[in-house]
């Protein structure tokens, strides 16, 4: 059993397939191929996972900046976290 640690005021993980909500599950949980390259890990919270204050979700931090404008990584990280293709994670929350 792994826990991971989420903002209080995330929204709620959608079932698999559905649109993603920023809850951060996925992220929190371990890295997607880009999280690994810029996390040096494979386990665990990726580190370029960002909570938006402003919006009450978590974005990757690869896709936006600190003053929210897209990177110049932000189409690779789109393409590698499958950005639009709905939640592909499969944890389960208890």
């Amino acid at each position: 059993m792994q826990i991971i640690r989420i903002h209080a005021d995330a929204p709620l993980k959608p079932a698999p397939g559905e649109t993603c909500t920023g809850c951060g599950v996925c992220c929190l949980a371990e890295p997607c191929p880009a999280g690994m390259l810029v996390s040096w890990r494979r386990r665990g919270a990726c580190r370029a996972l960002r909570w938006s204050e402003a919006e009450r979700r978590y974005r990757c931090g690869l896709m936006q900046d600190t003053a929210g404008r897209r990177t110049p990584w932000a189409r690779w990280a789109r393409r590698l976290i499958a950005a639009g293709a709905g939640c592909d994670s499969d944890a389960e929350l208890a």
